[in-house]
């Protein structure tokens, strides 16, 4: 797989120490324009391990995909040996219309491994897991908060995989979150397939963030560092902080609908009892205070200004493992 001569994607033949970009056409818009799919494929003369980089599988995750955008403009994506795929929006549709789902609606982390005939969600999750995940030795797939949820930067994974623990502790993220693969997903999917995955978590929808985008290129670097196959002109930096392994966690939930303000900021660490924030009417005549119940650290925080009651405002820590 990885030690290919020659690499053959969509028809187009990618010999080691060559460079292309190929496109897989989606569908045809009711305009009959094309609607294409770019795929960046950079091989060392050296041969090496396959890494697959994707993001933007829903369509307002914006923070993944400029993490991708950024390995591709630096040139990180140029390996030393081997060979680095990048796909930085998988679902074109969604970033086009600024919409996290495909245009029939359906929830594109949802349809793997997809169906040839199925919907065009499906068939685009087809196409992925028989074109270019069979090339692949290994993914990582870079995501965002959903809608105002605030996500810390952060590593997902299966618990007791040994080699996925190895390479989150590399990649460097303030968290580790043990989460089981979910149904359809695409991570549940390549795992199916053999293919180990980790899914970077950071930030909003609709939003660019420097310490997140910073947290995902430099995260990518070192485990591409720790593969041989970052090219040397590239520097390696340390975490500035050892990695916290989240083993369970909760959602605090809003008791309350109204207007809502966070006081503590992500990443922090809070004792049970402190006041996280508070939930208030337009009026002046309500104050409710959102208070911790346990002690842990806040990984994401709802930072809509409206909330309703039962939405999930903060997630917080309840074991950990330094």
């Amino acid at each position: 797989m990885s030690d290919k001569e020659v690499l053959e994607i969509l028809g187009t033949q990618i010999a080691l120490g060559e460079s292309a970009t190929v496109t897989f056409e989606v569908a045809k818009l009711h305009t009959r324009n094309t609607l294409d799919v770019p795929i960046i494929i950079e091989r060392s003369k050296k041969p090496g391990p396959t890494v697959l980089i994707t993001s933007g599988i829903h369509g307002d995750e914006i923070n993944g995909v400029e993490i991708v955008r950024q390995i591709i403009a630096k040139g990180i994506n140029k390996p030393k040996r081997g060979t680095i795929i990048c796909v930085p929006i998988i679902n074109v549709f969604g970033f086009l219309n600024m919409d996290r789902f495909f245009p029939d609606g359906r929830d594109l982390n949802r349809v793997f491994p997809g169906s040839a005939n199925g919907s065009l969600a499906s068939r685009v999750a087809n196409f992925v897991m028989k074109e270019i995940v069979p090339h692949a030795d290994f993914v990582m797939d870079f995501h965002t908060g959903g809608a105002d949820r605030f996500n810390a930067a952060q590593i997902r994974i299966v618990k007791k995989d040994s080699r996925l623990s190895e390479l989150a502790h590399i990649f460097g993220a303030p968290f580790i979150f043990y989460s089981e693969n979910i149904a359809k997903s695409f991570r549940n999917s390549c795992q199916k397939a053999g293919v180990p995955m980790l899914l970077f978590e950071g930030g909003k929808s609709f939003n660019i963030h420097s310490t997140i985008t910073n947290t995902g290129v430099n995260g990518t670097k070192r485990v591409l560092h720790h593969l041989g196959m970052l090219n040397s002109k590239f520097k390696v930096s340390k975490p500035k902080k050892e990695t916290i392994v989240i083993n369970k966690s909760k959602w605090i939930r809003a008791e309350f609908s109204g207007m809502f303000k966070a006081n503590v900021t992500i990443n922090s660490y809070v004792e049970k009892h402190t006041v996280l924030g508070n939930i208030t009417d337009p009026y002046g005549g309500f104050n409710h205070f959102v208070k911790a119940p346990n002690s842990g650290y806040i990984f994401n925080v709802n930072e809509s200004p409206i909330i309703h009651q039962g939405d999930a405002i903060f997630h917080i820590t309840t074991k950990i493992k330094s």
